[in-house]
């Protein structure tokens, strides 16, 4: 019963910034209520093992990041990283503006060890969290294993509301703009994001649909996985599984091998998400009030730096990439989050600040292609990258 105990908690805990999260519209991230939720428990009646118990434990974090990078790579489409070729540019050199600010003024004020662990969650997300955590524990620097995570849960709590913000301010300008074109011009096409699916190719497209069940999706990202492991294993490691999964990933899509959003498809991809995000809380589980005191402290530090650095990158380059210094921020952002919530922000703001379905298809049009490919080319590849490197200066 113990058992079942600990998994109701931990559900209960992921519900609870959930709902946070939906009636606040993503102004409080579900990510830090969880957090909390957790830290205090931890801090008073939670068992340090719940979320083992709950069967979210090691092995099973390890299958996720696998399965879940391959994931990425099926939602990421070439010919469209192709066409949004600034809001890619944008997005990575807003990154660099991060890394130069908190790599310079940031090891002046902070020890390096400290600065490494912290900044790939910064520039990243959850897979860049849970590589530094045990990368830290690996190193047996126990002192900073909670930073990497708690930098995770506290970006997004800036994060979402300010990309909120510039996006509103984005719309705006937008719904403007949309209602000045001649009515023959105002007949956009919607945001097709989802259509992809529809010009999937297939090579099991003679398989008789009743054989395409979800063990038999999960058997071929499973095998993905596994070849990324064997190939990262043939070079002794030096290419890193994660970065690996991530491109066999795009690969195994681009030639009809895995379908477009196959987790989703297979009826697993929450399952393996609210895993994930567990075991990344689990490891909260050794921080102390004092110990957690310190690391805030060097956390806003580090966040301030990151987004004044993201800030100054994205504003000199705003203009030159004909984009204005809203979108382009908005765009460099993504790294702190990205999918899926740049696509969930993006959607919430478009409904919001249209007046018509016209005026919502015509910002979807402009600003969603954007928030999907810099969080795509951040959050899926520059951070797996980024952390994979910053493992090797710990």
């Amino acid at each position: 019963m113990q058992f079942i105990i600990a998994f109701l908690i931990v559900m209960v805990f992921m519900m609870i910034g959930e709902w946070v999260s939906s009636i606040t519209h993503a102004y409080i991230p579900s990510v830090f209520v969880t957090a909390v939720l957790f830290v205090l428990g931890f801090w008073t009646i939670l068992p340090k093992n719940i979320v083992a118990s709950a069967s979210f434990g090691t092995n099973f974090s390890s299958i996720c990041v696998g399965l879940l990078l391959v994931h990425l790579g099926t939602l990421m489409s070439l010919k469209e990283l192709l066409q949004q070729w600034r809001a890619v540019c944008i997005a990575l050199l807003g990154v660099v503006g991060t890394l130069v600010l908190t790599l310079t003024v940031g090891t002046w004020i902070f020890n390096w060890h400290t600065v490494v662990a912290a900044v790939p969650p910064l520039t990243g997300g959850l897979v860049s969290a849970l590589l530094m955590s045990n990368g830290l524990k690996a190193q047996g620097i126990q002192s900073l294993v909670a930073l990497p995570v708690s930098m995770f849960v506290f970006h997004s709590l800036v994060g979402y509301p300010l990309t909120s913000w510039l996006l509103k301010k984005e719309g705006r300008r937008l719904v403007t703009e949309f209602n000045q074109l001649p009515a023959i011009e105002q007949e956009v096409v919607p945001d097709n994001q989802d259509d992809n699916a529809h010009m999937d190719k297939d090579l099991f497209k003679k398989l008789p649909t009743k054989y395409k069940t979800a063990a038999f999706t999960l058997v071929k990202v499973a095998l993905v996985a596994l070849l990324s492991s064997w190939i990262s294993s043939l070079t002794h490691g030096n290419l890193n599984s994660n970065v690996i999964c991530l491109i066999l990933g795009v690969i195994a899509h681009q030639v009809g091998f895995l379908e477009t959003n196959v987790l989703n498809k297979a009826g697993v991809y929450n399952w393996l998400i609210y895993g994930l995000l567990a075991y990344i809380f689990a490891q909260l589980s050794i921080t102390t009030p004092q110990q957690m005191g310190g690391i805030v402290i060097q956390i806003v530090a580090l966040i301030a730096l990151g987004l004044l650095g993201m800030f100054i990158a994205s504003s000199l380059l705003a203009k030159p990439f004909k984009m204005t210094w809203q979108m382009a921020y908005a765009c460099s952002l993504t790294s702190l989050f990205g999918y899926p919530a740049d696509y969930i922000l993006t959607s919430e703001i478009s409904h919001e600040v249209a007046n018509n379905k016209e005026e919502e298809n015509y910002l979807l049009a402009n600003m969603m292609p954007k928030m999907l490919v810099g969080g795509f080319a951040t959050v899926s590849v520059a951070s797996i990258i980024i952390a994979s490197v910053f493992l090797k200066l710990l």
